[in-house]
């Protein structure tokens, strides 16, 4: 199912962040949300799955419909929400543990396996998943702090994969790697959308050119256009739209 977003207004403190966020995410495709830098494009996804509860002087307003559920008010307990949902940062963030334990962290917790075995070919299939398991077979069991930076963000992709999620969110997650790694995980999000929904935050027109299905462009707290990303990027409806991708404005 998809997420649907109804008259979202997020305060923090003194600040209206985001303004009457009306939106539907639709399943099994990579939404990009785009726009300049503090538009609240990170607020949105974080609300997605509640990390955004952490903030001082929260105050939210509206729903956020996850298969049906408003996760605002009575839906889902915040673990088994985030369950459903993971969540890709934009520096990989490795638990200062062994590969294979990053990977089997969240089974264990939601004690997913009561065989070890089930275990060990649960982590073996989500490091194959991101294209990382032939790079580290003969060392699951070394400290995951020495993997590279680009592998160290795959690794964490797997370690949101292992627990089943149904949603990827994916905040600025190719920003700190070099270009190769970042175009590893861009085709590893294009191949994952065939059993996830991807909402992508990108401050890189260029990434969510290659590889968003659907676009949503956002501009001081508001949503000023989305729709199919051919359509917003072809063929824009509103001036303001024009402007950011003409590189008017960044």
């Amino acid at each position: 199912m998809a997420i649907e977003v109804e008259n979202l207004n997020i305060h923090i403190k003194d600040n209206h962040i985001l303004k009457n966020i009306n939106l539907t995410l639709p399943e099994k495709q990579i939404t990009c949300i785009i726009g300049p830098s503090g538009c609240g494009k990170s607020t949105l996804l974080r609300t997605l799955n509640r990390l955004i509860d952490s903030t001082e002087g929260v105050r939210i307003e509206g729903k956020v419909l996850v298969d049906g559920d408003d996760i605002i008010g009575s839906g889902p307990e915040v673990t088994e929400l985030r369950r459903k949902i993971g969540l890709v940062s934009q520096r990989p963030c490795p638990l200062p543990m062994s590969i294979f334990d990053n990977v089997a962290y969240g089974c264990r917790i939601n004690k997913m396996y009561k065989r070890h075995r089930s275990l060990v070919a649960a982590v073996q299939k989500n490091l194959k998943a991101v294209g990382l398991w032939e790079e580290v077979r003969g060392r699951v069991r070394t400290p995951a702090a020495r993997l590279s930076i680009g592998q160290q963000q795959r690794l964490c992709l797997a370690r949101s994969l292992a627990v089943e999620p149904q949603y990827i969110l994916a905040d600025e997650a190719t920003s700190a790697l070099d270009p190769i790694s970042s175009k590893t995980v861009e085709d590893l999000f294009v191949s994952l959308k065939n059993d996830y929904t991807i909402i992508m935050v990108t401050h890189t027109l260029r990434q969510a050119l290659r590889i968003a299905d659907n676009v949503v462009f956002m501009y001081l707290g508001e949503i000023v256009e989305s729709g199919p990303a051919e359509q917003v990027f072809n063929n824009p409806q509103q001036e303001l739209t024009r402007n950011y991708l003409s590189g008017a404005f960044s």
